[in-house]
């Protein structure tokens, strides 16, 4: 049923900005009503020309949040039609010169913190001056500053969108360095335009002074609106009108938001629902006495939880990653992507899902599957009308035109398809350059001291954080996050259809503490911030929303396999083929999807050492390559995928060597008389296709689901001649990654193939009560047809087969 619509600010607690946070000091308001949930459907507001009204007529009648009052109970006195009117208009009219006047009130206030800041920076800075050689009066400097402050305000306010949109084909982070540049040029401008003529800074001075003055604008004009909701609601009107006026009809229907928390598990989010204790007071006799009830660490989504929106687990592939994950969810098939990493004979090279040539080579080939397969249904956010959907901050389009941040388009060059388009978004306003670079160093701070903290606990398991980490963290938890966020609230002003968003934040962290770990539960409670901030702007959007959660994976925690055992799994390959090994036990990078999307907004190449040229190496090794706790061994002398007969008879040592390590749970090999067979220790076997065990089977740890998801990997083009999946303890839930992760996914094994599925009542349920939802593809299939219970588009077969046309294109530009 459908709900009524709120009011144009009604209902909403403290306001946040886009982009903003924890992190920035400010703060937010718990979501949406509990009794309510978020809002997905009711009245609608006309389009166009009445938008801009409707957010004007709200500012100037709603009464103040302290105004409002509960009626005295009994019966409803017989009102007088003129009375009411001329208290109507006095409430409006009282309500408009007090809006006036607090917005006065806002910009002297920010005016008075930026003269005061300017003068502390000419006192302090040897290189910028205020006054003339000779000397000038104290009121005279104070004038000085007052008129530079304000002179500075306004140039930021009218001439900074116009620069960054000239600045849009510059790469991510050098536009967000870009930006102090081109304040400090603004700042000289401001100096030069003050009709005193005493203002003086140096051009490197300039700069400095320019991103103080912003960020104690920013800090200052933030406190004093945190709370106002009609500040609140301008702000997202001007984001929304810098992407144009939404051509939305007062009929439309319902859109649908689908925001991904990358990496949360089932488990994880349900507990990040519950409420929590802390031990308080004092002991008697070691019995705690008092304990405090402490508010889940996931407020808004756990206020949704039960009322408005349902929560299931869905059984990942065997590849429990995001680019497996994604690729089937956006695009409807991850047929042959058999693990993050993976080695292909015919080309020698290793494809990572997280590198761009590779994301875009996979899009190219799940469109062309699409074209061909009636039984793929194509890109879930194709549709016919050009802007209509968004995909923003993923690996893939899943068809859409709009785009920000998404993987498989950072190596394109056309205008129309460029990913870097959601920067101008957020960079247009000046005083989110500041906010983000200030939130970008806080995070980079606060990864060094928890890193700290970890090894003077000595904590355990453990790996290591230094390095570039910090800033690739923080660019996962700020940046990306702050980017994508803004972008989907523009989306939803906009009015499009249906949007498709990744927030990384947790999964980048938890690779590095656990999925349990507090540092990665703070993490969540910022995440739950973000989803906070889209809700309320579902209240505003020209169209009812439905904003559904998901995953894609979950994460499985324990130490690392070269940890427990000293050796890695090339060392152990190595050492079966009779190969020498070597003494010291060396890491494989982490495969978090943070740190390339990190190069690619640099736009700095792909890593050569994720790059093999089976052509070039010496004699007969093997490729051994690690996707969490899954490992994959190919021979590239052996042409296809090599049998079991034929491994063992060129190293006799190998599979015994694998299948009898205490840190290995089960091998895949493909037998010439019995096709796919999975091999464990003892013995012990278990043939995929027919089902005949033999011993104990080596897939029992593993849960229902397992050989089916194994024989399906089997059977891709490309799976490897081997493939290794860690050992799993189900009392503890633990695997060992074959990467350097504490928390890592990508093979079968605990919570990290436990994802969820939060989606509101309003839609029907993803599978009937009692059956399992397995598959990412699975996942695609409910999602479409939500997308079609909101009223939304049906995907076209020329759709496809247009952007089949389309990848195919834009790859052989590149």
């Amino acid at each position: 049923m459908a709900e009524p619509r709120k009011a144009p600010g009604e209902g909403t607690g403290q306001g946040e900005e886009p982009g903003s946070g924890e992190d920035a000091g400010e703060g937010t308001g718990p979501g949406p009503d509990a009794r309510s949930g978020p809002p997905h459907a009711g009245e609608r507001t006309d389009a166009d020309a009445r938008f801009r009204t409707e957010w004007d007529r709200a500012d100037r009648t709603e009464p103040d949040r302290e105004d409002r009052t509960e009626p005295e109970p009994g019966p409803d006195p017989d009102p007088d039609p003129r009375a009411g009117l001329t208290a109507l208009r006095a409430a409006t009219t009282r309500k408009g010169r007090r809006a006036a006047a607090r917005g006065l009130g806002r910009i002297v206030v920010v005016w008075a913190v930026g003269t005061v800041t300017m003068l502390i920076l000419a006192g302090a800075l040897p290189d910028f001056r205020l006054q003339s050689p000779d000397g000038d009066s104290a009121t005279r400097i104070a004038v000085t500053a007052a008129v530079g402050a304000g002179v500075f305000g306004v140039l930021s306010a009218l001439v900074w969108p116009v620069l960054v949109r000239a600045l849009l084909l510059v790469p991510a982070f050098v536009l967000g360095l870009l930006v102090f540049f081109l304040n400090g040029s603004l700042l000289l401008i401001a100096l030069s335009l003050n009709p005193t003529g005493s203002g003086e800074a140096n051009p490197e001075t300039a700069v400095v002074v320019a991103a103080v003055m912003s960020a104690a604008s920013s800090a200052t004009s933030t406190a004093l609106t945190v709370r106002d909701d009609g500040a609140y609601r301008r702000r997202l009107a001007r984001l929304a009108y810098r992407r144009g006026a939404p051509a939305v009809s007062p009929d439309a229907a319902p859109g649908i938001v689908f925001l991904q928390l990358d990496g949360v598990g089932h488990d994880v989010l349900h507990d990040a629902l519950q409420e929590r204790e802390r031990a308080g007071g004092r002991s008697l006799g070691g019995q705690r006495l008092l304990a405090h009830r402490l508010p889940p660490v996931m407020e808004t989504v756990a206020s949704w939880h039960g009322t408005s929106h349902r929560l299931i687990p869905w059984r990942t592939d065997w590849s429990s990653q995001t680019g497996a994950s994604q690729l089937g969810i956006l695009h409807g098939t991850n047929e042959d992507v058999p693990a993050f990493r993976w080695y292909e004979k015919e080309t020698g090279e290793v494809k990572v899902c997280s590198h761009p040539s590779t994301a875009l080579e996979l899009e190219r080939r799940a469109a062309a599957r699409a074209a061909s397969d009636p039984a793929v249904p194509g890109g879930l956010l194709a549709t016919g009308a050009p802007g209509d959907t968004a995909s923003r901050g993923n690996l893939f389009t899943g068809g859409a035109t709009q785009l920000a941040l998404v993987l498989s388009v950072a190596v394109r060059r056309k205008k129309k398809t460029r990913s870097r388009a959601g920067y101008f978004a957020y960079f247009s306003d000046p005083a989110n350059a500041s906010r983000t670079f200030a939130s970008f160093v806080a995070e980079a701070g606060r990864e060094v001291f928890q890193s700290l903290r970890s090894r003077l606990r000595r904590e355990t398991p453990r790996v290591g954080r230094g390095g570039l980490y910090p800033f690739i963290r923080a660019f996962a938890t700020v940046v990306s996050r702050d980017v994508v966020v803004a972008a989907v609230i523009g989306d939803m002003l906009a009015g499009r259809t249906a949007v498709y968003a990744d927030l990384v934040a947790y999964d980048e962290v938890a690779h590095y503490t656990g999925p349990h770990h507090r540092d990665a539960q703070q993490v969540l409670r910022r995440i739950d911030r973000s989803i906070a901030l889209v809700a309320k702007a579902a209240e505003h959007a020209p169209r009812p929303y439905r904003i559904v959660l998901l995953s894609d994976h979950g994460q499985s925690h324990g130490p690392t396999f070269a940890d427990t055992y000293g050796l890695t799994l090339q060392d152990l390959v190595r050492a079966g083929c009779g190969l020498p090994v070597s003494r010291r036990a060396g890491r494989t990078r982490s495969g978090a999807e943070a740190r390339t999307a990190a190069r690619a907004a640099l736009r700095r190449p792909e890593r050569s050492e994720d790059v093999h040229d089976g052509r070039e190496r010496r004699g007969l090794e093997p490729v051994v390559l690690g996707s969490g706790n899954l490992g994959l061994v190919s021979f590239p002398e052996l042409p296809g995928v090599a049998g079991r007969e034929t491994i063992e008879r060129r190293h006799p040592a190998l599979l015994p060597a694998l299948t009898e390590h205490p840190g290995v749970g089960f091998v895949l090999v493909r037998s010439e008389e019995h096709g796919p067979v999975v091999l464990g220790a003892d013995g012990a076997e278990h043939h995929l296709e027919t089902g005949k065990v033999i011993g104990i089977d080596p897939l029992l740890p593993f849960g229902p689901g397992a050989a089916e998801t194994v024989l399906r990997t089997a059977r891709f083009r490309h799976a490897p001649d081997i493939m290794v999946n860690s050992s799993y303890d189900p009392a503890t839930g633990t695997v060992h990654a074959f990467e350097d992760q504490i928390g890592s996914h990508g093979g079968l094994g605990g919570e990290q193939s436990r994802a969820f599925l939060f989606w509101p009542e309003g839609l029907t349920p993803p599978v009937p009560a009692g059956e399992t939802l397995a598959g990412a593809e699975s996942v695609h299939r409910v999602l479409r047809r939500w997308i079609g219970e909101c009223g939304g588009p049906v995907v076209r077969r020329a759709a496809a087969e247009v952007r089949a046309d389309q990848v195919a294109g834009s790859r052989q530009a590149g």
